[in-house]
């Protein structure tokens, strides 16, 4: 594990956002032993302007200051960082305009990294873009001494991609380590780095975990819906196979499913708000989620089988089986079979699922829980931390 380093992380998700990410909790544990800075993923000047009077703007104006050092909140070892806004450029076309405004923003975060250093005495760091695909160079001239590119998913949607595609391959090209979070990513990025390592996603099981606490109240969010009920937890959005759940859905007419998260709902047929045992409960804050997964009399990944899906490696399968739930799955991604044993059903078709479904709620055991949450536990952030340390340790070993 690396220790007293300081590690610069350029990530995508906001660090006051809603949402848990892999890219602030592996900072989180790498900060364990290290000083890391997460950067906050820029605000732009259309956000500048739609965030107006809320929060999230007034905390952060303080800081948008060319003398601060960006530090707005700290956790001990791990220091979030906001840069001032940047300019809305994604309605360029690509090309040498949109390249030239985008130097003019990595300068604007280039600078707020070399006030930091310059403010906190750093003379050289470690440096992971995490998923932040949309500024490539930010580190140029910098003392990064190993330079990390952590790709946590595929870039699928027409905002990031019209730009993105481009910017990622420029991106992995100017690191020293990519590192993916399946092996179908490992696969394509393969082909720009020959140093690509495949470290999968991960849960925070002692999180998970206390859904098996037999003091814990249902999420009052399911608390009223009749069992048994046949859970998903995450984004509703393009991933899901909407027909495998619509047959489902009819073949089970005594089981209520549940569908908790953001909808997207471009992705999602007008027939999934009007089925009577499909229910949506909307996002729900990360601390009710045990109370929510000991609600669910089994735990469903009803995803695609497509390309796109063959590159996921979905967190939330871990905290499934950390809630000690029967978990079912369709057979999206090979690479899962070897981290979840024979503790997940994956299924190739409606039937399978089905009796799956019917098999999950008949034969459910404590010993079964318990083989569900000892597979769980081997699937740890605290574990992934490890491993992209020894990666980085092996890489800076090798420039010796």
């Amino acid at each position: 594990m690396l220790h007293n380093e300081h590690i610069i992380i350029l990530g995508l998700p906001r660090f006051d956002g809603p949402y848990e990410s892999t890219n602030i909790t592996i900072a989180r544990e790498l900060a364990k032993h290290n000083q890391v800075y997460y950067i906050d993923n820029p605000l732009t000047w259309k956000d500048y302007w739609q965030l107006r009077g809320t929060h999230a703007l007034n905390s952060r104006k303080p800081f948008f200051d060319t003398n601060s050092n960006g530090i707005i909140q700290q956790e001990g070892n791990l220091h979030f960082v906001v840069t001032p806004p940047v300019p809305s450029l994604n309605f360029l076309p690509e090309g040498w305009l949109y390249r030239k405004l985008l130097n003019y923003s990595e300068g604007i975060i280039r600078k707020r990294i070399q006030r930091l250093l310059d403010s906190q005495h750093i003379k050289d760091f470690i440096f992971i873009n995490s998923y932040n695909f949309h500024f490539p160079n930010v580190i140029e001239g910098l003392p990064s001494k190993c330079t990390i590119y952590h790709c946590v998913d595929p870039i699928i949607r027409p905002y990031d991609q019209k730009h993105g595609i481009i910017s990622e391959a420029e991106l992995i090209r100017n690191s020293d380590i990519v590192i993916c979070t399946s092996k179908a990513l490992q696969e394509a990025k393969s082909a720009l780095h020959q140093n690509c390592l495949f470290i999968p996603n991960a849960a925070d099981i002692a999180h998970s975990t206390k859904a098996l606490d037999t003091s814990l109240a249902i999420d009052e969010m399911i608390q009223n819906i009749p069992k048994p009920i046949i859970g998903y937890l995450g984004n509703i959005e393009r991933r899901i196979d909407y027909g495998l759940v619509q047959e489902l859905a009819a073949l089970h007419r005594d089981k209520h499913f549940v569908f908790t998260g953001p909808v997207e709902s471009e992705f999602v047929p007008d027939w999934f708000f009007q089925t009577p045992n499909i229910h949506l409960t909307g996002r729900i804050d990360y601390d009710r989620l045990p109370a929510l997964l000991k609600g669910f009399d089994v735990a469903i990944l009803p995803f695609k089988k497509d390309a796109v899906s063959r590159t996921i490696f979905p967190l939330k399968l871990f905290e499934y089986l950390g809630a000690g739930k029967p978990t079912i799955s369709t057979n999206f991604n090979l690479d899962l079979h070897s981290f979840t044993a024979d503790a997940v059903m994956y299924c190739t078709d409606i039937q399978s699922f089905s009796e799956a479904i019917q098999t999950s709620l008949q034969n459910n055991s404590e010993t079964l829980i318990a083989k569900r949450v000892a597979i769980a536990k081997e699937n740890t952030w605290e574990k992934r931390a490890l491993e992209i340390s020894t990666a980085i340790e092996d890489y800076l070993y090798q420039q010796k």
